[in-house]
């Protein structure tokens, strides 16, 4: 049987950092995988994980099965940090949550159930988007659309064209929108858009899908889900497929969830009922450890806030080596205006040069980045942000 099968060509992320693990130049510089980097170039494990950890560690008593949708408690907390405390849709029962295998899973779920609900119905997503998007939602039965975001010259959303396509969007049909800090491309919705997009998605009868992977990344928590909580209160019918990978650092934990919001109460229990029942043929049971770290912090008080004070130093972090990157492209003599890439949001950005200037990158300087050019900004860091910049204004 599996003689049939052909080789098929390495993720280009995946291959990508399998080539600088190999790479043996004492300047390398990894700004492709697409995870939190520290001035050590390590992903840190957050010290109120640590002491969630330690707490679970002290207190478990069985490793006996979550239920499907997974913990209550963890479920009921990310209400609150997604929807904020007293959101009109929680008020109203109309929020159901299940958790996931991280984001990933929320995503896939959130497509069968689409499926389930209506065969017919295409998913819309940005041009770009990230590029499990298509695998993860596609390969469960839906055709993927995309529409217009991203204008490479500009640096900037295409928002007139993508309104203009949006108008053309069927009622029954999903668009997705990212949250907040766009993967790949860093550049956001402002409130006023979001707005725009709140009223036609209420005219036309289309239903907001949006991926909430960087909460607390952009401006801050709150801030971060205003789409999320405009659209609930707006619209009949919403998902969201939330991560704690990047805002809690628990990437290999697998920590998520998936809220869906429906016109009414019974309507949400269905609903709910539905999306239970393909986490069955999916993978059964949710994992623990993460969603109960994750509740462990936002349920204590004291958790919360050291939780809020790293989240903080990360976003920070971010947003300083953005404007410094941008500064030191123009000391070095770049000769092109990077400037915007201190006005986006998030740990990407494409630095718009070509393919073949990102080979020589990493062929000549060993900096490694997808060939979009799509860099992670937090693997920038004091030590390498001076030879990252002469290096890429060299190529230029």
């Amino acid at each position: 049987m599996f003689e049939t099968l052909q080789p098929l060509p390495a993720d280009p992320i995946l291959g990508l950092s399998a080539a600088f693990q190999q790479d043996q130049s004492p300047q390398k510089v990894d700004l492709g995988v697409g995870v939190y980097k520290d001035e050590n170039a390590q992903t840190p494990i957050l010290k109120a994980v640590k002491i969630a950890e330690e707490r679970r560690l002290q207190q478990e008593d069985s490793k006996t099965y979550l239920p499907p949708p997974g913990t209550a408690e963890a479920n009921s907390a990310l209400d609150k940090l997604v929807f904020g405390e007293n959101h009109p849709a929680l008020l109203a029962n109309r929020v159901r949550t299940l958790q996931t295998p991280g984001g990933c899973g929320a995503l896939r779920v959130a497509a069968e159930l689409i499926v389930r609900a209506a065969p017919e119905a295409k998913i819309w997503v940005s041009d770009p988007t990230w590029n499990n998007h298509t695998p993860l939602l596609g390969n469960a039965g839906p055709e993927i659309c995309e529409y217009p975001y991203y204008d490479y010259d500009n640096h900037s959303i295409r928002f007139e064209a993508m309104m203009e396509q949006l108008q053309q969007v069927k009622a029954g049909d999903l668009v997705l929108f990212h949250a907040c800090c766009h993967n790949p491309c860093g550049a956001d919705l402002n409130r006023e858009q979001w707005q725009a997009i709140a009223e036609l998605a209420q005219k036309n009868g289309f239903t907001p899908f949006i991926d909430m992977a960087y909460q607390g990344f952009g401006e801050d928590l709150d801030a971060d889900a205003y789409g999320v909580r405009l659209l609930a209160e707006s619209v009949p019918e919403l998902l969201v497929a939330n991560s704690c990978s990047k805002n809690f650092g628990l990437y290999r934990e697998r920590a998520g969830a998936l809220n869906i919001v429906s016109a009414n109460a019974r309507q949400a229990d269905i609903s709910f009922s539905q999306a239970v029942n393909a986490t069955r043929g999916l993978y059964s049971m949710p994992p623990a450890h993460g969603s109960i770290i994750v509740a462990t912090i936002l349920t204590d008080p004291e958790l919360t806030q050291l939780w809020h004070t790293e989240l903080n130093g990360m976003r920070d972090r971010i947003h300083g080596l953005r404007a410094l990157l941008s500064q030191k492209l123009a000391e070095h003599g770049a000769i092109r205006d990077f400037s915007f890439i201190e006005h986006q949001r998030g740990m990407f950005s494409f630095l718009g040069i070509s393919e073949e200037q990102v080979t020589r990158l990493q062929r000549e300087y060993a900096i490694y980045m997808v060939n979009s050019s799509r860099i992670n900004i937090a693997g920038i860091s004091q030590a390498n942000i001076d030879y990252v910049a002469k290096s890429i204004a060299t190529v230029l």
